[in-house]
């Protein structure tokens, strides 16, 4: 089982994006969808992987991620991310949402999950990070 660092209660990270849970991307219950919710996350990353390779990424892995608490249709959501390491072509970046309640105007964190993304080049093939300069 995953452990989610609860030991803070705001988060962790630079803001990547901010969006609305609209009723497109909700079931029959008003509540989003997972995989929207994964999609929207992947796109964040992206954002930051995409400036630190300095070109076309594409995503390689995402680790363990539970949902914490359901979004509601509505919903302010935020994602966070922290970049984890930087490899030779490779970026590992955290991110986590945090979504505002519609009731008590409350933060809460909804998930968290770190991808990988590495770098590639105009054929898809895996390319070297260019080096980072002072």
């Amino acid at each position: 089982m995953h452990n989610y660092n609860t030991d803070y209660l705001t988060p962790q990270g630079n803001l990547a994006l901010q969006i609305i849970a609209l009723p497109c991307t909700t079931n029959g219950f008003n509540d989003i969808y997972g995989g929207w919710l994964v999609s929207q996350m992947d796109i964040a990353g992206t954002s930051i992987a995409a400036k630190i390779a300095k070109g076309r990424v594409a995503t390689v892995s995402i680790d363990h991620m539970s949902f914490l608490v359901p979004v509601e249709v509505g919903s302010q959501l935020s994602f966070y991310t922290e970049t984890l390491s930087v490899g030779r072509s490779s970026v590992q970046i955290r991110v986590e949402v945090w979504g505002k309640d519609l009731i008590t105007d409350d933060w809460r964190k909804v998930t968290e999950a770190t991808f990988v993304f590495v770098a590639i080049d105009d054929k898809g093939r895996t390319r070297a990070l260019p080096k980072i300069t002072s």
